[in-house]
């Protein structure tokens, strides 16, 4: 029997004031004139709410260079789902504050790239640190809980204390440290964020003391890096299993990162109804449950708890979606993630790679 997906991720746009070096976005981002219009996004949002969707994270890009962005959130509140805005902060106004309130949104994520304004330009090639910190007033002052997220590399696990006192400060109740997921950006970028085995150890035990300092006052979440992990994490809880998220232009995939994988045909909201998408479109089956699985995963006692790990993490670094995730130590691949591991930990004193900063497809035109 086909699971119902939970969550949906709308990802209204591509466009976005940040350009940030683990950005996770294809690298071939949606135009805005790609975009799907309103009527469709309300559409998107009925189908899945009649899936069995209970929340919708609204997403980008920055989802606030949409105008009808409130329209959105009160079509979701009246199909009874949970919503939650992930935005950078940048052009969250007193104005749209109020707006989206009042069309029901439930709670606000908010990104910084690191303490300050010098370690957002370095990350996001922009200083407006200040800009987020009016974002985090504004969303408290209007009622809404302050969820934070930082990703966390080589550039800023170092600072993670002062991170975490920003934060802090700020006003957060959750804030979330998620370790760079090598994907997009985030991949080409990896030999420069990548941290070193000593890096990081240091930084989850800043995570433990000031878990336990924070507790019943700020919520701290670690999210693992999984290149320094002996077994993948699990794909969306496995492929097609959880949640789906719906692109700028209206396709719909898996999971966040799964338009780079050029093998498959992922359908579009424009050709199909939401509920064909899931249950029935040959992309969404490829790899539900275990039976597509090969060897080492078939015969692996583990297949039911990681699935074979991610499939768009084998895509990205073998070209087969359906070899077993190369952090797996088991992996046959394996040593596509453990020479980029051992890179990291070299003795310090290498030149760093110069970064490469993610730009929307339409600045460069």
């Amino acid at each position: 029997m086909t699971p119902a997906p939970y969550g949906l991720l709308a990802e209204v746009t591509h466009q976005c004031p940040l350009h940030c070096l683990y950005c996770s976005n294809p690298l071939e981002l949606r135009r805005r004139d790609e975009e799907i219009g309103t009527e469709d996004w309300l559409r998107v949002i009925r189908e899945a709410a009649d899936l069995g969707v209970v929340q919708v994270h609204f997403s980008g890009g920055e989802p606030l260079v949409r105008g009808d962005l409130a329209e959105l959130v009160a079509e979701a509140r009246g199909c009874e789902l949970y919503t939650n805005l992930i935005t950078s902060g940048l052009g969250f106004t007193e104005e749209r504050a109020k707006s989206l309130v009042a069309a029901g949104l439930n709670s606000v994520q908010l990104s910084i790239q690191g303490e300050n304004a010098e370690a957002s330009e370095l990350v996001a090639a922009t200083k407006r640190f200040d800009k987020k910190h009016e974002a985090a007033r504004i969303i408290i002052d209007s009622g809404l809980p302050l969820n934070m997220n930082v990703v966390l590399h080589r550039l800023n696990l170092d600072r993670l204390d002062a991170i975490i006192d920003v934060c802090e400060s700020w006003g957060a109740e959750r804030l979330e440290l998620a370790n760079t997921q090598y994907y997009g950006w985030g991949l080409r970028n990896r030999d420069l964020l990548l941290p070193s085995r000593d890096q990081l150890a240091a930084a989850e035990k800043v995570y433990q003391r000031r878990k336990a300092e924070l507790a019943g006052r700020m919520e701290l979440l670690w999210i693992l890096p999984d290149y320094y992990e002996p077994y993948p994490k699990p794909c969306m809880g496995g492929w097609a299993r959880t949640a789906l998220t719906v692109a700028p232009d209206g396709s719909v995939y898996p999971c966040p990162v799964a338009a780079d994988i050029d093998t498959l045909d992922f359908p579009s909201v424009l050709a199909h109804p939401l509920d064909w998408i899931w249950a029935k479109s040959p992309a969404f089956q490829a790899y539900r449950g275990t039976d597509w699985m090969p060897d080492p995963c078939r015969s692996c006692s583990r297949k039911e708890i990681d699935f074979g790990g991610c499939r768009c993490q084998a895509f990205a670094l073998t070209g087969d979606a359906s070899r077993t995730d190369p952090v797996c130590t088991f992996s046959p691949d394996h040593h596509l993630v453990q020479d980029a591991v051992d890179r990291a930990n070299e003795t310090p004193g290498a030149a760093a790679p110069e970064p490469v900063y993610r730009r929307p497809r339409a600045a460069a035109e």
